[in-house]
């Protein structure tokens, strides 16, 4: 059964995504040519300690790190440590918190430096799908109705979508029911209602969809060894249409 969280269970998951939105602003200002991924962890871990957050991903099914940091052609799961970002790479951050029992989840891709035009343009387009998804999340859509719109977003630009990683459903568990794939035909899947709770993350790459895992046994990467970029917002379903959870409330977002 899918869970339907209640207005308090909501507003608790907006303060979880608050928290975890101003965590990602300073990590992703902190990216930069020439400093070590291990530099963001410790970043991370940080200001954990000062939200009084526990950092999600830490130990989780044995995941090794509080933040998955890929690079260039990796795709998501990307393990902090010695690696150097260099200028025109593009850093994926992924990042999830623990508040009051409630969990919350975000991603974004920025540049170090300088990049192409190509891999801009990859970036604008993921990032867009994100928004064109989250428009989708509408009460008494589908579930595909929000994969099928990222999808042909992606394609129609030139890129392709990630296929092995999906969204998800969260609240008490970092992933709950509905999986959300970025992919897929209209119409179809779970009937989206009102207290619905989900995380939204295009994943796209400059070439095939395809990938493989490292012998780290987490870390994904592009099959063909092209960039990828993933963006991320964890959203609640209200009467009045999604609201962005993961973002200052300031300026939350409803469409």
């Amino acid at each position: 059964m899918i869970p339907i969280k209640s207005e308090e269970e909501i507003k608790i998951l907006a303060e979880a995504g608050e928290i975890l939105a101003r965590m990602m602003e300073e990590i992703k200002q902190s990216v930069k040519p020439r400093i070590k991924t291990l530099v963001l962890e410790r970043l991370a871990e940080e200001l954990a300690q000062k939200e009084s957050v526990g950092l999600a991903f830490k130990g989780y099914k044995g995941f090794p790190a509080g933040i998955c940091i890929s690079v260039n052609d990796e795709i998501v799961h990307g393990i902090p440590g010695e690696r150097i970002i260099n200028e025109g790479d593009i850093v994926s951050l992924d990042l999830g918190v623990r508040y009051k029992g409630f969990y919350s989840d975000m991603a974004v891709t920025v540049a170090a430096g300088k990049i192409d035009p190509a891999t801009k343009k990859l970036i604008q387009v993921t990032k867009e799908a994100l928004d064109i998804g989250i428009k989708q999340a509408q009460p008494n859509n589908r579930v595909f109705d929000i994969s099928c719109a990222i999808q042909k977003h992606v394609e129609k630009n030139g890129f392709s979508v990630v296929r092995q990683f999906v969204g998800h459903g969260i609240g008490t568990n970092l992933h709950e029911e509905p999986e959300v794939p970025n992919f897929g035909l209209a119409h179809q899947g779970e009937t989206l209602r009102t207290g619905m709770v989900i995380a939204i993350e295009p994943m796209a790459n400059m070439g095939s969809w395809e990938c493989e895992i490292l012998n780290n046994g987490w870390t994904a990467v592009t099959k063909d060894r092209c960039v990828s970029a993933h963006f991320e917002h964890t959203i609640a379903i209200t009467e009045k249409g999604p609201k962005i959870l993961t973002q200052h409330q300031a300026k939350v977002l409803s469409y």
